[in-house]
């Protein structure tokens, strides 16, 4: 049995870790209303411009002349994925459900004789895969010092992403982070970007284009993909937060149910001891 003090100290711990984590969820929220904003406010460019990419793509189809970006490389030999997690952890399951996701889908494809490259974004993820992926990851990109991620921060990973594909080194790429649908409930999300791919209405056929479908791809596909990887980032911010404030909430219910428990530890320890001492002043008197 611990001692009036031990109890005493362990509830004042407790008490000041219930501040830290009920902070954080109050943060956490603040910062959730921004940025499900400015993931809702994406969602309709990104819906429009996959669905006008989709008809443009759809007219060119698999023709010779279709931009490399749309007809890939003819191979699916190697694999490049692009796993985008937060920076710091207190956030529940949120990074583990990526990595876990990125985790499947490499051993899938190492199973089936596939090379696998990984590229991380957020260093949680690139702790969790390099634990038995290490020898297939190939970069990094750090996102310690933004604040705020904008699209400047998407255009830097799709340059990387686009330079390695010229350069040859990866035939399919695919991206996974977090969908943001709720507080509680954020979808792990697979995304292939190269060869691209687009679900929409294919109404190319009401459109005459200037110049030509092909021209206007090969334009437009960097941005697309630029597009795809800033609004998975944009998810992944609103899924980050809404994980942490939800693991915050929980955290900070169970400090009150930890001081609630240990109050009563305490209480029932300090009567016993006074009982005791009663007794025994009653007892010495009674011996007198």
């Amino acid at each position: 049995m611990p001692s009036l003090k031990d109890l005493k100290n362990k509830i004042a711990s407790v008490k000041n870790t219930r501040k830290i984590t009920k902070a954080m969820q109050m943060v956490s929220a603040a910062k959730l209303r921004r940025a499900q904003e400015a993931a809702e406010a994406a969602r309709p460019y990104a819906e429009r411009m996959n669905a006008v990419m989709a008809g443009l793509s759809a007219s060119v189809g698999t023709s010779e002349s279709a931009p490399r970006l749309l007809a890939g490389t003819g191979k699916d030999q190697v694999h490049l994925l692009v796993v985008m997690t937060a920076e710091r952890g207190l956030c529940g399951g949120f990074n583990s459900t990526i990595a876990r996701l990125a985790r499947l889908k490499a051993n899938e494809l190492l199973a089936a004789g596939k090379t696998v490259k990984i590229l991380t974004v957020g260093k949680k993820g690139r702790e969790q895969l390099r634990r038995d992926l290490e020898s297939n990851m190939v970069g990094h990109v750090d996102l310690t010092e933004v604040k705020r991620v904008g699209y400047a921060n998407a255009q830097t990973i799709a340059r990387e992403v686009l330079t390695r594909f010229e350069a040859g080194e990866f035939d399919v790429a695919t991206i996974f982070y977090n969908r943001f649908q709720s507080v509680i409930s954020q979808v792990p999300t697979a995304q292939q970007i190269i060869p691209a791919k687009f679900e929409g209405a294919t109404t190319s056929a009401l459109y005459d284009y200037e110049p030509s479908e092909e021209a206007i791809l090969a334009d437009l596909l960097p941005r697309g993909v630029a597009t795809q990887i800033f609004t998975a980032l944009l998810e992944n911010g609103a899924s980050e937060q809404g994980a942490r404030m939800s693991a915050m909430d929980n955290a900070t219910r169970n400090a009150g149910d930890m001081i609630k428990k240990y109050t009563t530890i305490y209480n029932r320890s300090r009567q016993a001891a006074i009982t005791k001492e009663l007794i025994e002043i009653i007892s010495g008197a009674e011996a007198l």
